[in-house]
């Protein structure tokens, strides 16, 4: 018998290991991880999360490993060649969002240290763990993802909604969603 997970989990192996391996565990630490996860997160507006996460590897290859200091450094040429590569979601809005991120993430890393300090201060360094019975139950964006959103767009980030943010969140583990019928609710 298999374990029981979360509704919106598939039965692709690389949305199995997604939702067992990563999301909703918290993430200190890694600037890089999280800049990754806000990217993709960020990429994924308007299309399914599967698309993304279908995509991770070649976006790992076109936006060198998420490294903040070369894509904040990108230029116009790259911007370009970004656009026709296949292995991503050629959006120029969102390909130039990357590069305009990473600039506001290094200001963020230069203000408070890291990222992770930054962003972890908005839930006091402690994972929000909710008891969602069924998945309908879980809210797409919360006030605290508004309030983050909010500070991220002052600081020059786009396409950092309400929703992605909380998105966000998820899978960086600041919030633990795994619904109560889950076997990992309450784990991590």
């Amino acid at each position: 018998m298999s374990e029981e997970r979360c509704a919106w989990v598939s039965e692709e192996p690389i949305y199995i290991a997604y939702h067992d391996e990563e999301w909703g565990t918290p993430v200190f630490g890694d600037d890089r991880y999280l800049f990754e996860m806000l990217t993709l997160e960020g990429a994924q507006a308007g299309l399914s999360w599967i698309t993304i996460l279908k995509r991770r590897e070649n976006y790992r290859r076109a936006f060198d490993n998420f490294e903040v200091d070369v894509i904040a450094a990108y230029s116009d040429e790259k911007v370009e060649a970004l656009m026709q590569d296949e292995g991503i979601i050629r959006n120029r809005r969102k390909i130039e969002s990357v590069i305009k991120n990473a600039k506001a993430f290094q200001q963020v890393q230069e203000e408070y240290g890291s990222f992770d300090q930054y962003i972890w201060g908005f839930v006091d360094r402690k994972p929000i763990v909710n008891q969602w019975k069924k998945h309908e139950d879980v809210p797409a964006q919360t006030d605290l993802s508004k309030q983050i959103s909010k500070d991220l767009k002052k600081r020059g980030f786009s396409f950092v909604g309400p929703v992605i943010c909380y998105s966000f969140m998820q899978a960086t583990g600041m919030v633990n969603d795994h619904t109560t019928n889950c076997f990992l609710s309450g784990k991590k």
